[in-house]
């Protein structure tokens, strides 16, 4: 299930701007790849250099430099300095439990979204993850940084390298949209997967509920609210982009966030929809569990009430006093016997005409 809250005290008493990488620790190297392009030419290759960098600074294609990977400081320092990128960007680069956001530097825009993912866990169980993905719009290039290899963008390299749509036409405004919508419909696929678990969940607490039945619930629900965080604040985000405040975004763009921005919506009404639909479960659970307790009670109350009649003729004739005619009555032992028998069906009849049986 996914992690909701997390605690972490690195950065505490440390001044503003100092790289620390906060997050889920991670070895290896920073690998780096770009693209340049416009509409008659394509070059794909990565860096072995960060200076390597720099010869894309100002050209007039388009530039996509896809870091991947921020848990060196030293190495997003240095992208920081080729592109003149302020310390607290870089800051909230290596600081990996972001909320969405969008900060306005003038020449370029930083853009922080989460990047969703559904895993098999090590005992079977899926689990959603989330991984920051950052991005820095300037004029002619884009850098995204990602926290580790695997991503929903492979979508976007295929239409660059084969010139699919305008994208190849467009230029780093359009590059931002396309990567911005491909983090956006990976959340559909994402609620898709929660909402066959929560069918599943609901066929199972209509059929027979058991007693892990509450427990799926409420990580159903955990998984809600972490969903619910990773999403609702992009909703603020593309909103302010498609209002057309920055110069780095072209109108004919504006129009295409303004669909994401419809997209994203959805994905918090179907959101919000799940979680009415997980509280009203819930409830059900906790009626069925009452209602079942009710059925046992009911059914022990009736066998006790239908023994206190018989006990009480069996404790007279427990007494053993001398003087108790039936006592040495030949047929008095099944008498009682059919006695008790038919006491006992007169209040099973009576039981069932009041309805409690």
């Amino acid at each position: 299930m996914a992690r909701v809250f997390k605690i972490r005290t690195k950065k505490v008493g440390l001044p503003p701007g100092t790289l620390v990488h906060v997050g889920e620790e991670r070895t290896g190297p920073v690998r780096i790849t770009i693209l340049d392009y416009d509409q008659d030419q394509l070059q794909e290759f990565c860096v072995t250099s960060i200076d390597q960098c720099l010869n894309f600074k100002a050209k007039q294609s388009t530039t996509w430099i896809d870091v991947v990977g921020v848990h060196r400081p030293e190495v997003i320092e240095k992208i920081g300095d080729c592109f003149d990128i302020h310390p607290l960007v870089l800051e909230d680069i290596v600081h990996t439990e972001q909320r969405p956001k969008m900060e306005d530097y003038d020449d370029y825009i930083f853009i922080v979204l989460k990047m969703l993912a559904s895993v098999e866990t090590d005992d079977g169980e899926e689990e959603i993850r989330s991984e920051q993905v950052s991005l820095i719009v300037g004029r002619g290039f884009v850098i995204s940084f990602q926290e580790a290899e695997g991503d929903v963008f492979d979508p976007v390299r295929d239409r660059i390298r084969k010139a699919k749509g305008k994208i190849r036409r467009k230029g780093a405004d359009y590059l931002a949209y396309a990567l911005i919508d491909a983090v956006v419909d990976n959340y559909f696929l994402i609620l898709e997967d929660v909402g066959e678990d929560l069918e599943v969940l609901e066929d199972e607490l209509v059929a027979k509920p058991g007693p892990g039945t509450s427990k799926e619930i409420h990580d159903m629900k955990r998984d809600m609210i972490f969903l619910r965080k990773s999403v609702w604040p992009l909703r603020e985000v593309i909103s302010r982009l498609s209002r057309g405040e920055s110069e780095l975004f072209e109108e004919s763009t504006n129009l295409y966030l303004r669909d994401v921005y419809d997209h994203i919506v959805q994905v918090i009404d179907t959101i919000e929809t799940y979680r009415d639909i997980l509280s009203g479960m819930l409830d059900i659970n906790l009626s069925s569990i009452s209602n079942r307790m009710n059925e046992v009670m009911k059914v022990l109350t009736i066998i006790a009430t239908i023994f206190i009649p018989l006990t009480l003729v069996a404790g007279i004739y427990g007494m053993n006093f001398d003087y108790m005619p039936e006592l040495r009555w030949h047929w008095g032992y099944p008498a009682v016997l059919l006695f008790m028998l038919v006491t006992g069906l007169l209040m099973v009849l009576y039981f069932r005409r009041r309805g409690w049986l």
